[in-house]
């Protein structure tokens, strides 16, 4: 029998501050539509500021929502496993009426 483990308030806390504003939202939504899409790309398709856009990836990386993967000068970004999980209830809540 396998045990779940489950999340903290707090640990909650650190995955919905994450997403907590419309451009991570919107940077999550892309990404994924995107897989593995670049910042530039990102900055482009959002029409938004790459530093600004730097700095909403970063702090969905902190939270744990998104995987970044170096190759070279560029960034992948990547949604992680609770990324998944937070698109799918974005979308779900997207489309309730």
């Amino acid at each position: 029998m396998s045990k779940e483990k489950i999340k903290t308030a707090k640990q909650m806390e650190r995955h919905l501050k994450g997403v907590a504003n419309h451009r991570r939202i919107a940077i999550l939504l892309l990404i994924a539509e995107r897989d593995g899409i670049e910042l530039e790309s990102i900055a482009s398709v959002l029409n938004a500021n790459e530093k600004t856009i730097g700095e909403h990836t970063r702090r969905l990386s902190v939270a744990g929502l998104i995987d970044k993967r170096y190759r070279g000068k560029f960034v992948e970004h990547r949604l992680s496993p609770y990324g998944k999980i937070f698109v799918r209830f974005l979308k779900s809540f997207q489309n309730i009426q």
